[in-house]
């Protein structure tokens, strides 16, 4: 039934009244002990602790496509989907330790600002004005629509309503500034764990029961067996889901490029660090890893117990969207089992999720607008206010365009998760290449940047349509290509990422030693080996995420 009662809105609208009253008192306390400028407004410079800057990592990270799109991924094709949650949980370690700590080093708080620094001013606004874009159109676009879908389909609210009021309660949080935003994404993180814990227990439950018995363990015994074939994490090129995720390519492929990617080189994420010191930041992110390893507890089980479910009768009409079996429909079918009081938990979960990616993607796109754009190029002399006020103005400008367009962009019909995937995918590769050359390779030039920047981006359209243009079938001998229903031989989207990589490398590297010689000197940053030593506890910590990781892939395999 996808309606709230009373016991519902009881409880979202505690979570409501918490999440907004704490943040207004943060940000009265705010104004009363520190001064408004423009650093304190976007990074929350020096104030967010280390638990603060990890639950807002994951707040920032986790929203509809996790609890939608990546639930009807565990429906599909199971526990393999994982491998972003638990990929991410290593990548995480790997930015704390050799990331970090070069931003910090050298003074950098925006992407575009690395870019400035490390290339010229031409890479830096291309990839300003880039972002921008992806995060208006692409990210706060999927986010606000996905999300508004996931609450009309449990509560039965109008959808276009839905969509109105999460912007304005996320523009809400966001004018608070960077400290608002981490200090709620707490209570976010709380509710989004609570609730989704309590889901996957229902959901657990509801399995043992349909089999005669009672208890999660059971439950998550007769899962395991019912639907074996989902509890694997690697897949075998027969696997239906290999070309999602295929083999190996998830371990020791185009995974990495793509985690390091989004938790390295990501405005949206590496925000949350760039204002702490270097011990704070590393000890946040590490606390975000282990909250990573929870994540698929929250969202891919839920998924695979709906398709036990399915499998046994239940859900025949509720998972049909035309006519048709749509995975999306697993978790909302799910949560609109839940008894009164419960459902409103999790729909403020679901609700948390949201708001709070919507709230850290506008803050990211209000800081890149007014650093890199207004203050470099517009007004070059303005003073701290008011780069403040532009900053909240373009939160609000971001956000009335996010849901005036969100409708027209097909979002529904692609599948959120694969919608961002897929748009974001083709420039990942060649952002990647020109970050980690320009962090570790002090001879990468400027016109190096610019062919990764518009190489990387057309040799993934290359990829993408070359199976229309020549046949690939060579290429299934050696596991980088698979027919599909067509019969038509395509690379699966984790590899090309891979090939695009190492193509936008050996390009940069040739072109830098080209123009070396020519004379043309880089701008090389401030490394050392002295700053990727870490702290005993920080090791420890790592050991641990790393040990819990190699036991899941080694059980699960």
């Amino acid at each position: 039934m996808n309606t709230l009662q009373a016991k519902d809105y009881l409880v979202f609208l505690f979570y409501f009244l918490v999440v907004a009253g704490y943040g207004y008192w943060v940000y009265r306390r705010k104004k009363k002990t520190t001064v408004t400028a423009s650093h304190d407004y976007f990074l929350a410079e020096g104030s967010l602790t280390w638990w603060a800057i990890g639950a807002s990592l994951i707040a920032s990270n986790i929203s509809a496509e996790q609890f939608i799109g990546m639930s009807g991924s565990g429906f599909k094709m199971g526990l393999a989907i994982s491998t972003y949650e638990w990929m991410s949980a290593a990548t995480l370690i790997i930015v704390a330790i050799f990331f970090i700590p070069v931003y910090l080093k050298n003074k950098i708080y925006t992407m575009p600002q690395f870019l400035h620094k490390r290339y010229n001013g031409t890479v830096a606004m291309i990839m300003a004005v880039f972002w921008l874009l992806l995060y208006v159109v692409v990210n706060l676009t999927s986010i606000l629509y996905l999300g508004a879908l996931a609450i009309n389909s449990i509560s039965g609210i109008n959808l276009t309503f839905c969509m109105y009021a999460l912007a304005i309660f996320a523009v809400f949080i966001t004018l608070g500034g960077m400290k608002v935003i981490g200090y709620t994404d707490v209570i976010q993180v709380f509710f989004l764990v609570l609730g989704g814990l309590v889901t996957t227990y229902i959901a657990l439950n509801l399995v043992s029961e349909k089999f005669g018995t009672t208890g999660v363990i059971n439950g998550f015994t007769i899962m395991t067996q019912k639907a074996s074939d989902h509890f694997h994490m690697i897949f075998k090129k027969e696997n239906a889901n290999y070309m999602d995720l295929p083999g190996l390519t998830v371990l020791i492929g185009g995974m990495w490029i793509a985690n390091l990617n989004y938790w390295g080189c990501n405005q949206y994420i590496t925000q949350r660090a760039l204002g702490a010191d270097l011990k704070t930041a590393r000890s946040g992110i590490l606390f975000a890893s282990f909250l990573k390893l929870l994540m698929p507890v929250i969202v891919v089980l839920p998924g695979i117990a709906a398709y036990v479910l399915h499998q046994q009768g239940s859900f025949q009409t509720e998972m049909l969207q035309n006519g048709e079996l749509n995975p999306d429909k697993s978790y909302p079918v799910l949560l609109n089992l839940l008894p009164a009081g419960l459902k409103g938990l999790s729909f403020a979960a679901l609700t948390a999720a949201i708001v709070a990616s919507l709230a850290g993607k506008a803050n990211s796109i209000s800081t890149i607008f007014t650093l890199d754009i207004f203050k470099k190029q517009l007004q070059p002399n303005a003073d701290e206010n008011k780069l403040v006020r532009v900053g909240k103005i373009t939160v609000i400008i971001a956000m009335i365009l996010a849901v005036i367009i969100a409708p027209l962009m097909g979002i529904d019909k692609k599948g959120g998760f694969q919608y961002i995937q897929e748009y974001t995918g083709f420039v990942s590769p060649g952002i990647f290449a020109m970050f980690i050359l320009g962090f570790f390779w002090k001879k990468t030039t400027s016109n190096a940047a610019l062919f990764a920047t518009v190489g990387g981006f057309a040799f993934s359209l290359f990829f993408k349509f070359l199976p229309g243009i020549m046949d690939l079938s060579f290429l299934q001998q050696v596991g980088f290509a698979k027919a599909n229903d067509k019969g038509v031989f395509e690379i699966p989207f984790l590899d090309r990422m891979g090939f695009v990589f190492l193509i936008c490398v050996i390009g940069m590297v040739i072109i830098s030693l080209f123009d070396n010689k020519r004379g043309i000197k880089a701008n090389g940053l401030e490394v050392d080996k002295s700053m990727f030593k870490v702290s005993p506890s920080f090791a420890v910590g790592a050991l641990i995420v790393c040990g819990i990781l190699a036991a899941l892939y080694t059980l699960f395999w």
